[in-house]
């Protein structure tokens, strides 16, 4: 069963009911966790983006993961949202976990790949934790502030709402991040240039993706028949009601 959640302005918001999980939602949630997943492995190599250095993920997979998270708080709401972005996290440590376990495991006396596969799948637990605390902060705050200006534009100005949350989540993100992963280890400027470089780039990235971004909404809306507002919804997010 679908439920109205209440109608103001020419919207009829209309949401999925307790449980219900369609096969939709269910790609936009895989897809959102595999982005996730891959960007973390990618990220090990650093390109030169017109003279700039970022890790290969800030401009490859990243971004994608906002943009699939716009999608799911637009389209399914925030607890839905809250829902997959402690899924992914869970997903992530997941990973993390098995990449460490078999680091560790003996390996045979005739491969020689042990030191490759450590620098690429190893992780330090400063960076871990910089990543993963990145992660949450910066995915709850874009869930955040595209939910509450979507109340506050009554639905309108999709691009507003999209770019504006992005630029606050990845601006907390790569906050945390360079500050947690290289404070004390980067000079005060490398370290200010690291972090808004990796902001400017990623919300780039999403601003001229913006055409996608509207393709899917869209259409998952048409097809889903589906289009939440959070009304009276708690933007806790610890709370998987």
């Amino acid at each position: 069963m679908r439920r109205e959640a209440g109608m103001r302005s020419r919207h009829i918001p209309v949401e999925l009911g307790p449980g219900q999980y369609s096969r939709w939602f269910v790609v936009v949630t895989a897809v959102f966790v595999t982005t996730l997943i891959v960007s973390n492995i990618v990220a090990v190599k650093i390109v030169d983006v017109w003279g700039l250095y970022v890790p290969a993920g800030t401009v490859t997979v990243f971004p994608l993961a906002y943009i699939f998270g716009d999608v799911l708080t637009e389209v399914y709401g925030y607890r839905r949202a809250r829902l997959v972005i402690w899924l992914g996290f869970a997903c992530n440590l997941l990973a993390v976990a098995a990449f460490a376990a078999t680091q560790y495991l003996p390996a045979a006396p005739f491969w020689d790949g042990q030191a490759a596969y450590e620098r690429i799948l190893g992780y330090t637990p400063r960076l871990l934790a910089a990543s993963f605390l990145a992660y949450l902060v910066g995915e709850f705050a874009n869930a955040a502030v595209l939910s509450r200006l979507k109340l506050m534009t009554h639905g309108r100005f999709l691009w507003v709402r999209t770019i504006g949350s992005t630029l606050v989540g990845q601006g907390l993100d790569s906050l945390v991040f360079v500050t947690v992963a290289f404070f004390g280890t980067l000079a005060g400027p490398d370290l200010i240039r690291t972090m808004v470089t990796a902001w400017l780039v990623k919300s780039a990235y999403e601003a001229l993706a913006t055409p996608l971004t509207y393709l899917v909404v869209n259409g998952l809306k048409r097809f889903e028949g589906v289009d939440a507002y959070d009304y009276g919804v708690s933007l806790s997010p610890f709370r998987l009601d």
